[in-house]
């Protein structure tokens, strides 16, 4: 197995209405989900970088609903990446599935979604150094969220409140009750409302706007 984790990626379809619903009720559901995809974009970039400076061993991308859609194909080839299919009712069971199945591939994997554009080559080199003799790693958000995770075993994700100020705090009470040994990395934020949108397209890593 190589000493670098694996990254997985967590992608949606970007369907209208299913995707960036806090951004969409201020933008609308079309130019929301036109965002999405400027995101998996820039996260997808920035992991084929890293894939090719050795950072990370390989780049999966665990998709929903269907890793045979022209898109998921699409966005696999540009990256370099292989294409799975999400499983699990939450998504705490959806990267418990994720991670364990990829630890009978690899040492160690970083799991990240497509929310935070400032996931570069430079932050997954250091979630990785931090990643080392530890069961865990995560990279808290500035929203009480987090923006990766990284593993070298299993990990547990009872009773975290998905999509609140608490799902970091309560990850990490799983660990702990677990007895996991994790490490923080630096906090960054991510894509969910307007104005973490236009924070994106005033900051170095934001692509021109996508026409609508």
């Amino acid at each position: 197995m190589s000493a670098a984790p694996a990254l997985l990626v967590f992608a949606k379809s970007p369907v209208p209405g299913r995707v960036k619903t806090r951004l969409a009720a201020t933008i609308g559901d079309g130019p929301a989900a036109a965002v999405y995809r400027e995101l998996t974009a820039a996260t997808l970039a920035h992991a084929g970088a890293a894939r090719r400076a050795g950072v990370v061993c390989s780049v999966e991308l665990w998709c929903a609903p269907d890793p045979d859609s022209a898109y998921f194909r699409q966005r696999a080839a540009a990256a370099g990446a292989t294409r799975h299919r999400q499983a699990g009712a939450d998504l705490g069971a959806r990267m418990a599935h994720a991670i364990t199945d990829a630890l009978a591939r690899h040492a160690a994997v970083l799991l990240i979604g497509t929310d935070c554009p400032l996931l570069d080559a430079a932050y997954l080199a250091r979630a990785s150094a931090l990643l080392a003799g530890h069961d865990a790693v995560l990279g808290p958000a500035e929203d009480g969220g987090y923006v990766l995770v990284g593993a070298t075993r299993p990990l547990p994700f009872a009773g975290v409140r998905w999509s609140s100020p608490h799902a970091l705090a309560d990850t990490e009470a799983s660990f702990a009750r677990a007895g996991l040994a994790w490490r923080t990395a630096p906090t960054l934020w991510d894509v969910d409302a307007p104005a973490d949108l236009a924070r994106w397209r005033g900051s170095d890593n934001a692509p021109a706007p996508a026409a609508p």
